[in-house]
């Protein structure tokens, strides 16, 4: 296949992975109906979000997870035409090969490199990879390694910071061994344990340590089981529930949240060290020409307005309301992001339509 064939084939199957710590790419294997990544993207949460082709943002429990070669999988949303890509034999592969990584480096969605293997048996601390020079780089890591039967032959892991496109996957072998141990137990949350590669869970585990060999295990933790949200940070998702938005697939990290409504994006953003509450919502683009009208415009807009405030910030055009948090009350918190969600949602379209500023380009 050609490299444009490789990407039509995998696309429906690649998937954006995002925690409060780390974003990363997986890929599901019709196979197995698991959805396939590395640990150290989901590492220390069972409850992630995901994103696809054929499917709006959800959430996703972290199934399994090996930290000794950096593998977790993943559950698989229900009712998506996902494309039914394979391994591929590990064992026919060659130096020299050619190859193609997949995934969502730097955010920017649906990304590839070409390359070559520089060593199909490349050993790097004690464990056997692929070595290629295709980049990968940072939001890569989970994606396919692929060949050009558009097969995946490995899982892209890591870089060597400072080298000139040393990237190294974790075979396709490696990654067979794996599933084929879970899929006995799938559904089951389990931990392979990195001494002796047991499945570990809550049922067998002893204490704290793997039941065979004794090493000390830490389980998946999900959401249920974590703290609750308390002060500022608990009254805001509060005021987004009453909203009619789901406070959780909103969660991006400690203190900041992101929701749409209509063509709109805002974020959400509470600092404790400077106490303040900000809401900015990104709308349209400036226009290629007349930027003056729409300049005037949105000065004449900040006159008159109390509680927002126009910006622009290279050519987004952001709609923002800040607080102090302990001026906020559920009421007055509740008035502010009622008015800003409806305020963004009409300029952007008066933006557009009346001023021809250039809508916002949405990933595909």
């Amino acid at each position: 296949m050609t490299t444009n064939q490789i990407i039509d084939v995998i696309k429906p199957s690649l998937i954006q992975i995002a925690t409060q710590h780390a974003t990363g790419t997986g890929f599901y294997l019709h196979d197995y109906d698991l959805i396939v990544t590395n640990q150290h993207v989901v590492k220390n949460v069972g409850d992630v979000t995901i994103k696809g082709k054929g499917f709006e943002k959800q959430f996703s429990k972290v199934l399994f997870i090996d930290s000794k070669y950096d593998l977790a999988f993943l559950t698989a949303p229900e009712g998506v035409s996902f494309s039914p890509i394979q391994l591929a034999d590990y064992s026919l592969l060659k130096d020299g090969d050619e190859v193609v990584a997949m995934g969502h480096p730097y955010g920017l969605n649906y990304s590839s490199t070409q390359g070559v293997i520089s060593r199909v048996d490349r050993v790097y601390n004690g464990l056997k990879y692929i070595q290629v020079d295709a980049a990968i780089n940072p939001g890569n890591s989970g994606g396919p390694l692929l060949n050009l039967d558009a097969e995946v032959i490995g899982v892209n892991t890591f870089i060597i910071r400072g080298g000139d496109n040393l990237g190294f996957a974790l075979p396709s072998s490696i990654l067979r061994e794996a599933l084929e141990q879970y899929m006995p137990h799938k559904g089951e949350s389990m931990v392979r344990c990195h001494a002796c590669s047991t499945l570990v869970s809550k049922q067998n585990i002893d204490g704290e340590y793997c039941p065979s060999c004794g090493t000390k295990i830490e389980l998946i933790k999900y959401k249920d089981e974590d703290p609750e949200v308390t002060g500022v940070a608990k009254t805001i998702e509060d005021i987004l529930a009453r909203l009619g938005k789901d406070k959780e697939l909103a969660r991006v990290a400690a203190n900041t949240w992101e929701v749409k409504e209509g063509s709109a994006t805002i974020k959400l953003n509470y600092n404790p060290n400077t106490f303040f509450i900000t809401g900015d919502a990104y709308l349209c683009h400036l226009p290629k020409q007349n930027i003056g009208v729409v300049y005037e415009f949105m000065l004449r807009e900040n006159a008159i307005m109390k509680s927002m405030l126009f910006s622009v910030m290279a050519q987004d055009i952001i709609l923002s309301s800040s607080t102090y948090d302990m001026d906020m009350s559920a009421e007055s918190g509740e008035r502010m992001l009622r008015d800003l969600f409806a305020k963004a949602d009409y300029y952007d379209t008066l933006l557009i339509e009346k001023y021809k500023c250039l809508p916002k380009l949405i990933e595909s």
